[in-house]
């Protein structure tokens, strides 16, 4: 009996302003950037915050993502707290940044820098 493996989700949904962002920031990437990287170091009054940087090499258990503009890395140790999330890229009159509406947090900070799961 053979086994039929389906294409496996990807951890973590991307709008299609999230997809031009990743693009944009890969067409000015520095010279050696493979992609970007999604990690959530601890940081902020709540624990973990978002952190979005350029990245020169994959690491083993980083997720990757593979979007029409780049790759998108997720960090290994960070993809339990954002699986099922959805990352987008919010531009107004006095901010631009990329926002997550993650099921798996609790809580965050009044700023809004930092979350809790």
């Amino acid at each position: 009996m053979a086994t039929t493996l389906r294409p496996r989700p990807a951890a973590l949904n991307l709008t299609p302003s999230a997809h031009a962002r990743i693009a944009d920031l890969m067409s000015r990437a520095p010279d050696g950037a493979v992609g970007v990287k999604l990690s959530t170091p601890r940081r902020g009054c709540s624990g973990l915050a978002y952190s979005v940087d350029y990245v020169t090499e994959a690491k083993p258990f980083d997720e990757r993502i593979d979007t029409p503009g780049g790759t998108l890395f997720v960090d290994g140790g960070s993809i339990l707290y954002l699986v099922g999330s959805t990352m987008d890229w919010v531009e107004d009159d006095f901010t631009a940044g990329f926002v997550f509406q993650n099921p798996n947090a609790k809580g965050a900070c009044g700023c809004g820098e930092s979350f809790t799961v």
